[in-house]
């Protein structure tokens, strides 16, 4: 299905239009003040704690109200729950104009604070109906538009914002909020109902104790907390970035309203942009090899902020036509090129992520585990306020604090992708199915979604891993001879991979029983784990006799096993076909592996039945059932 297909359905055209004039409303209101705020304030620390000031009380209601907010989206119907929130943004968006009208900054930040509740009440609905209204396979798409659609609405609120904010027209101002609030209102009614999935929940209305709940909730499965941790580092970082671009404009390229207005526009278009290019590169899938490119390329353009030559102070709050001409123009365009690239490579970072924590989260539970990560995100961006705060007062620039976010995103990504290899070995297969391989798929929907099995395989070559990684949508440990574990980079590989070690008996008796055992361990807690039950890789390309340690597998823990067949791979680089595998210089052709999986069969099945099923899909791999899939990656 084509990206734009989507906003023709009703399961997703009137929810997209929804939060698009949510966030467009937030980014009007919010831009409005802020710039408003930043060119009267008679200093660049005074212009930064101000604007640090309304970012912390917008993020603030995000750590009080999300885990409410997460429990009441499970309960009730998410539809009904995104009309009454609309509706309550009517009343902010009046108490806003009167402080418009008025000039009392009190007001005002208090709106930003009741757009901030209206905000933390509708992300857990928000991202969790996606996975009710859309398939697996649109779930990419899904949430790149609604990304897409968010920073274009941010795109148009800021414009909105800085012209408004440069007329100080009250009635304009008060016009188009109370406007926009009306119109979202109005087309909420439109969203298609998404019931309950826990209509029987308790709440708690103990704000302090459902959020240890939630932490325990979410650290069940460690991909989805640290993916809420890698969500929330991000919302740190375009945190810090959003907030100095006001100070940056002024006090960096001599600029005015309008500068600061191009800034956001390039940087939030920029987004938008890269929102469709992970979609376009994921193909349909939940592509997190694309997580750490997009993180490489938010450090290296942020940084690179801190090495343009910047003009001396002279001529204050230039215009678009000053700020892009003579002495100015080469700074302000490098500027907004590292602006724009650091906005595309955020969202290849942060795209996959809120897909793959909908699809790996409960459905009785996802409304609160999307309240989990809206909590740890606001933990995350309170925390961009005050350490920018401190910066500020230890005498540090813009560019400065810009530069030290750059370092430390170094540290964080580094952190985050031992904590989750899988990023990194989905990035490895991407590129090999980007330049070497063409994988197809057969049968790949036949994969459980959800708890514990064991996958059979022929064993082709040393990447067979690899390519069993890249049809499988969930981690797969996998289990390997120990003597790979003993190779200076794969060693290191299969070790952040978690693949398990094993030997034959008479080699190490007490390391095959430790093999045993963590496989029994895995599967109790409901993870996938791959084994060649050939025991070896196959030297002409045949499939060799089944061994019976499978059966032990599935006797000590009665799981699903899934069979499966790697075609393609014999002759290639990696494969024993005419000598040692890596021993001969590969041929430059794009090879064509085909992965067939059969449906699951019960924990019963011997190893010999295992093999004649792959046997049969080696034969026949588009035969396998009348639903399987068949994909392209490359």
């Amino acid at each position: 299905m084509s990206l734009f297909n989507l906003l023709a359905k009703r399961r997703f055209g009137p929810f997209f239009t929804v939060q698009f004039l949510g966030a467009l409303n937030d980014n009007i209101f919010k831009n409005t003040m802020l710039i408003m705020i930043a060119f009267r304030a008679s200093s660049e620390a005074e212009s930064g704690m101000l604007s640090n000031l309304g970012a912390g009380l917008f993020i603030l209601p995000f750590f009080l109200l999300s885990p409410l907010a997460g429990q009441i989206a499970d309960k009730m119907d998410k539809a009904r729950m995104m009309r009454i929130i609309k509706a309550a943004e009517i009343l902010f968006m009046l108490i806003g104009a009167a402080g418009f009208y008025t000039g009392n900054n009190a007001l005002l930040f208090t709106t930003l604070f009741l757009m901030g509740v209206h905000s933390a009440f509708f992300g857990p609905a928000k991202y969790s109906i996606l996975p009710q209204h859309l398939k697996e396979d649109e779930l990419m798409n899904g949430n790149a538009l609604v990304e897409m659609g968010t920073f274009l609405a941010i795109l148009i609120g800021e414009i909105a914002g800085g012209l408004l904010a440069g007329r100080h027209n009250v009635h304009a101002i008060s016009g188009s909020i109370l406007g926009v609030a009306l119109l979202g209102f109005l087309c909420s009614l439109s969203v298609p109902s998404a019931p309950s999935a826990a209509p029987d929940l308790k709440i708690n209305w103990n704000a302090f104790s459902e959020i240890a709940a939630l932490a325990r909730l979410i650290r069940k499965k460690e991909s989805v907390f640290n993916s809420i941790l890698g969500i929330s580092w991000f919302w740190y970082f375009g945190s810090t970035l959003l907030v100095q671009i006001s100070t940056f404009a002024k006090h960096s390229l001599h600029g005015n309203e309008n500068v600061v207005t191009l800034l956001l526009a390039v940087f939030s278009a920029s987004v938008g942009v890269g929102s469709m290019l992970s979609a376009k590169l994921s193909r349909g899938d939940i592509e997190l090899g694309l997580v750490p490119v997009g993180a490489f390329g938010m450090t290296v353009f942020m940084a690179d902020l801190a090495f343009i030559h910047y003009p001396a102070p002279g001529i204050e709050n230039m215009g678009l036509h000053a700020v892009l001409h003579g002495t100015h123009f080469a700074s302000t365009l490098r500027a907004l090129i590292d602006l724009g690239l650091v906005g595309m490579f955020g969202s290849l970072f942060i795209v996959p992520l809120y897909a793959l924590i909908q699809t790996r989260s409960d459905e009785d539970t996802r409304s609160r585990v999307v309240a989990a990560n809206n909590v740890f995100n606001a933990v995350f961006m309170v925390g961009s306020a005050l350490v920018d705060v401190a910066l500020l007062k230890a005498g540090l620039n813009t560019v400065q604090i810009l530069f030290f976010t750059a370092i430390l995103n170094v540290v964080v990504a580094a952190y985050i992708f031992l904590l989750i290899p899988e990023f990194v070995m989905r990035f490895v297969v991407w590129i090999l199915a980007s330049t070497i391989y063409r994988l197809r798929y057969h049968g790949r929907d036949l994969i459980p979604k959800n708890g514990a099995a064991v996958i059979v395989s022929n064993h082709v070559s040393f990447i067979d891993w690899f390519v069993i990684t890249a049809a499988c949508r969930r981690p797969v440990h996998f289990v390997m001879d120990h003597n790979m574990f003993r190779k200076p980079i794969l060693g290191t590989a299969f070790r952040l991979a978690k693949a398990i070690p094993i030997a034959p008996a008479k080699e190490d008796a007490t390391l095959k029983e430790r093999a045993f055992a963590a496989i029994s361990a895995r599967l109790k807690d409901g993870d996938l784990v791959c084994i060649f039950p050939e025991g070896k890789i196959t030297f002409d390309g045949k499939v060799n006799p089944f061994k019976p340690g499978v059966e032990r597998i599935l006797a000590a823990d009665p799981v699903p096993v899934v069979a499966m067949s790697i075609n393609g791979l014999y002759g290639s680089f990696f494969s024993r076909k005419d000598g040692p595998a890596m021993s001969h210089l590969p041929k430059p052709s794009r090879r064509v592996v085909e992965i067939s999986i059969a449906p699951p069969l019960p924990p019963t099945a011997t190893a010999a039945e295992l093999e004649a099923k792959v046997r049969a899909l080696l034969a026949a791999p588009s035969d396998v059932s009348v639903s399987t899939a068949s994909a392209a990656v490359a």
